[in-house]
């Protein structure tokens, strides 16, 4: 039906920048991650979800990543898993109705609420804080990683 891809797409349309992801890729966070340094502003999540999982992951992605995700899924599928956008704090900003019904739901993109976290991840993600760790507390132990 698809042929996999091996990277994250791209695009941009007035100043913002969009990535795609399909159902099953909401399994894997590092694709996620990868368009979080592609300094996308919004995923583009399309997928079939007739239970809960995905949109779950869909607010956990957002919010770890500090970007917009539109969830589109089938009508059909509305009663447990409406379509919707969740903003960069994890929360739906809108979401479609729970009837099988079609339905469009839109937000305004604001570009500057996702960089608040994201330059403090960076930070932390290179090593920032390697020095703060303490090899010798026994509360700790480094052999339980």
């Amino acid at each position: 039906m698809y042929t996999p891809g091996t990277s994250p797409i791209t695009f941009d349309v007035d100043e913002v920048r969009f990535g795609c992801a399909l159902g099953m890729e909401s399994q894997y966070p590092e694709l996620f991650a990868e368009y979080e340094q592609a300094d996308v502003h919004c995923v583009l999540l399309s997928t079939m979800d007739n239970g809960t999982v995905f949109g779950l992951q869909t607010q956990a992605h957002a919010s770890t990543n500090s970007y917009w995700i539109s969830y589109a899924t089938v009508a059909a599928d509305a009663a447990a898993a409406p379509s919707g956008i969740v903003g960069p704090d994890g929360h739906w900003a809108t979401r479609c109705g729970p009837d099988a019904t079609s339905a469009i739901a839109t937000v305004d993109v604001d570009r500057e609420q996702e960089s608040l976290a994201r330059p403090w991840r960076r930070t932390a993600r290179t090593g920032r804080y390697a020095t703060a760790v303490v090899d010798d507390d026994p509360r700790s132990p480094r052999s339980s990683l």
